[in-house]
């Protein structure tokens, strides 16, 4: 992936590891850790240091270039947003697969919500987790 201008992580000049980091991120499939962004980009070759990666997931948040969970332990995890779109996941409790769903009556729910009490800039957070069929015990 070539970030060149369109960088979303910041307006800052494009720099080799941001670059690395976005394409690193769009490279997983599902959630991600830091740590275990690091660990994956380090073990390919990538000269990066954890605070980079740190600062670089949080500007990616602030550019909403990326959609974040709080896994169970109160780590965030991260996964590319391919879109502009919000989405929301659902995860998998075992292995931690997830899988983008249709919320658009979650984003309905919300928008009424806002406009019959008159907040304004309403933001919310759904998390839907299971077990996924790879994960869930046979039963033979």
């Amino acid at each position: 992936m070539n970030v060149g201008v369109s960088d979303p992580l910041t307006q800052q000049r494009p720099t080799r590891q941001r670059s690395a980091l976005v394409e690193a991120l769009a490279n997983c499939h599902d959630f991600v850790s830091a740590q275990d962004l690091y660990a994956r980009m380090t073990a390919d070759g990538t000269r990066i240091g954890l605070t980079t990666v740190y600062r670089g997931l949080r500007d990616l948040e602030a550019a909403d270039a990326v959609d974040v969970i709080q896994a169970s332990a109160g780590e965030r995890l991260y996964r590319w947003r391919p879109t502009d779109e919000h989405r929301h996941y659902l995860i998998c409790r075992a292995c931690g697969s997830s899988r983008p769903v249709d919320s658009e009556v979650v984003e309905e729910w919300a928008r009424r919500i806002a406009a019959d009490s008159g907040f304004a800039a309403v933001e919310h957070t759904v998390e839907l987790t299971g077990v996924c069929t790879g994960c869930q015990p046979t039963t033979e």
